[in-house]
């Protein structure tokens, strides 16, 4: 891979981390929002920790040679918003497979509506794990992971050293995975104690033959910047076992 250095930046709150974060708190079983997934945009503190990733984009545009972004408007929101006052247009590419994890029939549901509207696919999630575990309709972490290979393979053609990619939760512990890389129940277990903060930065350094991590979720630009830190982990079917 051409890359050395790769950032990889979780969107900023979007609207509907709002709707799954309150539907979860209220033991409802559906996630009240009505826009597809793909067009969720980011809610007024995600536009706000936007323009905060922006002061660490300007910090890092210098040695950047491109950013890669999920298809997705909350990440396209993001990186627009952060690229917005940085100068002259960055290479960007939109890449499909940067995109969330679709999560089929169990899209739009709680932790508790999935036990309580598809108890089989609970019972099926809990005999296979969660990372091989597709629902109907969905993928497995192993089929995010399948297309995030992909992914690298391809970007490993592209010449520059420095690069970031802005996407969703699981697509940063899913590159983590492929790159350091990580087994099932290491990648499970760090999954279960580490959260992808919103709009935090990531960082992965090249060692050798392999990679190393050198810092996870970092949110000093949101704390510098007096933008509010959210933590919303993402889907039920990824949370901790």
């Amino acid at each position: 891979m051409a890359v050395r250095e790769l950032w990889l930046a979780r969107h900023g709150e979007s609207v509907a981390n709002i709707a799954a974060t309150r539907a979860e708190r209220e033991g409802r079983d559906l996630i009240a929002i009505d826009i597809r997934d793909a067009d969720v945009p980011l809610s007024p503190v995600g536009e706000e920790q936007a323009l905060a990733l922006g002061r660490w984009v300007a910090d890092h545009r210098p040695v950047l040679d491109m950013f890669w972004v999920s298809p997705y408007v909350r990440a396209r929101q993001t990186l627009s918003t952060a690229l917005g006052e940085t100068g002259p247009p960055a290479l960007v590419v939109v890449d499909e497979r940067l995109r969330d994890r679709e999560l089929g029939i169990l899209d739009l549901l709680t932790t508790h509506g999935v036990a309580h509207l598809h108890p089989e696919e609970a019972e099926r999630r809990r005999l296979l794990g969660k990372f091989y575990h597709r629902p109907p309709g969905g993928e497995s972490w192993a089929d995010v992971a399948l297309r995030l290979r992909s992914f690298l393979q391809d970007a490993s053609q592209v010449a520059g050293e420095r690069a970031m990619v802005v996407a969703h939760d699981a697509i940063v512990m899913l590159i983590l995975a492929v790159l350091l890389p990580m087994q099932e129940r290491e990648l499970l277990d760090f999954a279960a104690s580490h959260t992808v903060l919103n709009a935090s930065v990531t960082h992965i350094v090249r060692q050798g033959a392999g990679w190393r991590l050198a810092e996870f979720s970092a949110v000093r630009h949101l704390q510098s910047e007096g933008a509010p830190v959210t933590v919303h982990p993402g889907s039920p079917d990824v949370q901790p076992e």
